[in-house]
């Protein structure tokens, strides 16, 4: 079975210092940066309004949003933010997290991974299965959670809705919030984790060896691609 193509509009292969790293890997646009931030910084408001009225021990976080009335009010459009936010990744990375021959591979030698050994993991594409988990998941919940969010959400819906059918959404939607935070810290510890992951967000290239050492098959997509038979030398940030 032929590997799927997992390269995204804004990879490319830049040339480097040629002592220090002759070749740089473009990894994300400034656009797809941007989008992850800002949706990084939604979840963020969300969780801290959320967890503010979660329990009585909590409720002194809604001194962040201007008190308790000002935090009811904002929670749900931090929602809002945030699934528009995903919906933009969504839209930029979906093929690329679709499943591959390659991770039921990766999947059998977690054991491996978790060990630190990822030197001897078999070759991945663009992500691995782990982070293809985390962006399902999280695509998952959010909208398990927008779709219970609205049921209680008074203001604009209360009155389409029942009491019992309230009662099942704040369970389900408190559930599923403490599930999105769990995940989002696995998501930043992989991140500092695995070194040089936190730089690719942040200025959107990487080295060519920490491309070649965690997601090698992505790097020899790249190089056999069209568009970079002829590493090309670098014009300013990368944008889509």
């Amino acid at each position: 079975m032929s590997e799927r193509r997992e390269v995204v509009k804004g990879d490319a292969l830049e040339k480097g210092d040629p002592v220090v790293e002759p070749v740089v890997v473009v990894r994300y646009s400034t656009a797809a940066r941007i989008n992850h931030w800002l949706t990084a910084g939604g979840f963020v408001l969300l969780a801290l309004s959320g967890f503010a009225l979660f329990h009585p021990s909590l409720y002194w976080l809604t001194g962040l949003f201007g008190g308790g009335q000002w935090t009811r009010t904002v929670h749900p459009w931090f929602g809002v933010f945030l699934f528009l936010g995903f919906t933009g990744l969504f839209l930029r990375f979906w093929r690329v997290n679709l499943w591959s021959p390659a991770d039921g591979s990766w999947l059998k030698n977690i054991h491996t991974f978790l060990a630190g050994d990822e030197d001897k993991m078999p070759e991945v594409g663009r992500f691995n299965f782990a982070q293809k988990a985390v962006f399902w998941w999280m695509g998952i919940l959010i909208l398990i959670m927008i779709g219970t969010g609205v049921v209680i959400w008074e203001q604009y819906f209360g009155a389409y809705t029942t009491l019992d059918q309230k009662r099942i959404a704040v369970l389900v939607h408190s559930i599923g919030a403490i599930v999105m935070v769990c995940i989002l810290i696995v998501h930043i510890y992989g991140a500092f984790w695995a070194r040089g992951t936190m730089t690719a967000m942040v200025k959107g290239k990487v080295s060519g060896g920490w491309a070649f050492k965690h997601h090698r098959m992505w790097l020899r997509q790249l190089a056999r691609s069209d568009k970079t038979n002829h590493v090309r030398t670098p014009t300013g940030t990368p944008a889509e």
